[in-house]
């Protein structure tokens, strides 16, 4: 069977160029559309037109490259633009998702479109804002509206925060919706449909069949959805190691840099002290001589960075820590010199070190003062011994909302990259092993095989799928290819074969009835004619619909077969009664009527040779030599069987044989005229035969009158 592959590589080489310079227009308009409300002074941003009208073309794949491309190339012109990749990537998702479903071609559908992706733009960018911005209304466009609700005295910061987000963006989705479903309305379905980009790797079946037969076969998960969390865990896991491990470095860094920036400032401090002098500043104090330039010094410190809160000069003595210095601060002026502090707890196991004029390493507390990180430098005299320490406190609390801006950002860089692999690595799987494998499962289960017109489509169908992912998919493919094809000359093969025996079968028994039948110089043809109306009484019967549910394919060809067995068993009467030109004496007739039960006995040893699946003509073989002298009424032999007790093959026998007797000439008798046996038919119904068969029998007596003259004339 030659049958030529599709075109279809042609097609998808055309449908990725559509693609490719859809995503290249659906940039550009994110782009430009973008710069309008700069150059109009709105407070909008249109920066997602063009992958929401990409999505809602092309598919998920096309919107998702569109609205990572558009911040990427954004970012260029300021990085903060990149952290909100992921939402133009969510509103691209969407955007396709309710283009699927016919929400933009359905205008009261539309508000819910515009509320979703304002959610997305509005509410969890607003989220995203105030992370990055450290819990304050940063430099966005919804800044200014934030402060004036915020100052309006209703809502938090944070929720002026996203109160202004969400109108913004509220106006923003509409048009960016309304430019959407306008473009989708404009453009001819034959435009949509070369626009739309599936990535077929096989003559294309309804997507809705194709996925529905995903979840159909799927036992417990879809290979989608295990797919999907296969892919979903992965991303998950690396991210939050490499979340966690760059927060590390990052709050390391972080604390390594103020640890710097203190002993910077220690450094600086303790140079500005003569420590010779220590013992006279706690006694003097500003009446001592150069403390009020140190103090200065101090203080100037204290206020160089913001981080830095405290700087001061101690001695430490076993009564606590004795004041030489102390910078005041915005909210607390510095102890005097003299004043004597207690020790920190934060201190208690570096004291005695401390107390020697050792040196200590930097302490991280986080107790009344806060969090903080301290660093004491010791501040020797001329004669080497240390008269003091030089305090600097570090705030470490901006790390902790560093740290969140930080996380905020690399999640948001992360979300933006696992959306984009997640969505390749579906839309890879999808096209280039489910869908292919759904096509070839749908194709072969409807695979029909049993005419031959019938087998031809089945491999021409699975023929124009035409799969060619260029993998072990696509051997598969092939491999159904051959396998089918090999199917379906096995099974022409075989069906001839059964042809060849089927007649073989057939021949050997009219052989055999023709042998039984030699004998009886009586009935000439009878088996055949006997046959023939068994065939038509059959059709009639199921064309009625009586008895339906026994009068199967296989049923009504086993009993036509079987037909001219039924007076097998003659075939051990002897000549001298089965030939006898007069009337059988009663003796006789009994030795007649064993014709039954003997022809029964021989079929039955015939099946016995025969497996059970295979005996089905041979048991109505038996049926009808056993029982098609009963009488509906009970009174035939040799069981005297009644009613629907007498196997169907035999009642519908009983008709026929009865027919051809009356019809058929005989040495001891002429035939009757059809008509007069029809009436002797009709008068055996329901006490001879039964009255369905012989209405049946009426039905047809066109086509018997045929059939009887065919044979007569011969």
């Amino acid at each position: 069977m030659d049958i030529k592959p599709s075109n279809a590589g042609l097609s998808k080489r055309s449908s990725r160029l559509h693609m490719l310079a859809l995503c290249a227009v659906g940039l550009a308009i994110n782009y430009l559309l973008a710069k309008v409300p700069l150059a109009l002074n709105l407070p909008l941003y249109l920066d997602n037109v063009g992958s929401a009208l990409a999505a809602a073309l092309s598919g998920y794949l096309p919107g998702i490259i569109v609205g990572f491309l558009s911040n990427l190339v954004n970012s260029i012109g300021g990085h903060e633009t990149a952290y909100y990749g992921s939402l133009t990537m969510l509103i691209a998702i969407c955007s396709a998702w309710f283009a699927e479903r016919g929400y933009y071609s359905r205008p009261w559908k539309l508000p819910v479109v515009v509320a979703v992706f304002a959610l997305i733009g509005g509410g969890l960018g607003s989220v995203l804002t105030w992370t990055m911005y450290g819990f304050e209304f940063g430099t966005s466009l919804s800044a200014p509206l934030a402060r004036r609700i915020l100052d309006a005295g209703v809502l938090s910061p944070f929720w002026s925060q996203f109160a202004a987000d969400m109108l913004i963006d509220l106006a923003d989705k509409a048009i960016t919706v309304a430019i959407v479903a306008i473009v989708l309305w404009v453009l001819p379905q034959s435009t949509k449909d070369s626009l739309y980009y599936a990535g077929w790797q096989q003559a294309p079946l309804t997507r809705k069949k194709l996925l529905a037969a995903d979840h159909k076969r799927a036992r417990r998960m879809s290979l989608r959805s295990k797919i999907i969390l296969l892919v979903a865990a992965a991303m998950v896991i690396v991210a939050g190691v490499v979340t966690v491990i760059s927060f590390i470095h990052f709050r390391d860094a972080a604390i390594d840099e103020q640890t710097k920036l203190a002993y910077g400032v220690a450094n600086v401090a303790s140079d500005a002290i003569d420590a010779d002098r220590v013992d006279d500043f706690i006694a003097q104090g500003h009446a001592a001589e150069g403390y009020a330039r140190v103090d200065k010094r101090f203080n100037d410190l204290a206020n160089s960075a913001e981080e830095i809160e405290y700087v001061y000069a101690y001695k430490i003595q076993e009564d606590g820590c004795h004041v030489v210095f102390d910078a005041d601060t915005p909210d607390t002026p510095g102890s005097e010199p003299g004043d004597v502090i207690e020790f920190d707890e934060a201190f208690m196991d570096k004291l005695p070190t401390l107390l020697s004029g050792g040196e200590i390493a930097p302490i991280m507390s986080n107790e009344k003062y806060g969090w903080l990180l301290t660093i004491y430098k010791p501040v020797f005299d001329s004669k080497g011994v240390c008269q003091c320490y030089v305090g600097v406190d570090i705030n470490m609390s901006h790390i902790a909302t560093n740290g969140y801006q930080f996380v905020a950002r690399v999640f948001s860089l992360f979300f933006g990259f696992f959306l984009l692999i997640l969505t390749g690595a579906i839309w890879l799987a999808e096209y280039n092993i489910i869908l292919p494998i759904n096509t070839m499962d749908i194709a072969t289960e409807s695979a029909l095989y049993n005419t031959e017109e019938a087998r031809v489509r089945t491999v021409a169908r699975i023929h124009e799928l035409d799969i060619h992912t260029g993998d072990e998919i696509e051997n598969l493919y092939h491999s159904v290819v051959r396998t089918t094809e090999d199917m379906v000359d096995t099974i022409e093969n075989v069906e001839h074969q059964n042809e060849v025996i089927s007649r073989l079968q057939n021949g050997l028994i009219l052989v055999l009835a023709d042998m039984v039948e030699s004998r009886d110089k009586c009935t000439g043809d009878h088996v055949r004619k006997t046959a023939a109306y068994a065939d038509i009484i059959l059709r009639e019967l199921k064309r009625e619909g009586v008895y339906a549910d026994q009068l199967t394919d296989a049923f009504m060809q086993d009993v036509v077969n079987s037909a001219p067995l039924h007076d097998v068993g003659k075939i051990q009467v002897s000549d001298a009664i089965l030939n006898k030109p007069g009337k059988l004496t009663d003796e006789e007739f009994e030795i007649m009527k064993t014709h039954t039960t003997a022809g029964a006995e021989v079929i039955a040893r015939a099946i016995d040779m025969v497996s059970e699946e295979d005996s089905g003509y041979l048991k109505e073989a038996m049926n009808l030599a056993h029982y098609h002298h009963e009488k509906w009424n009970g009174k035939g032999y040799p069981c005297g069987l009644a009613g629907e007790d007498i196997p169907l093959s035999a009642r519908i026998m009983a008709v026929a044989d009865v027919f051809d007797a009356l019809v058929s000439k005989r040495s001891y008798k002429d035939g009757f005229p059809f008509d007069k046996a029809m009436d002797i038919i009709r008068e055996g119904s329901g006490s001879h035969f039964d009255p369905k068969i012989v209405d049946a029998f009426f039905r047809a007596q066109d086509e018997v009158h045929r059939v009887m003259n065919t044979y007569m004339g011969a």
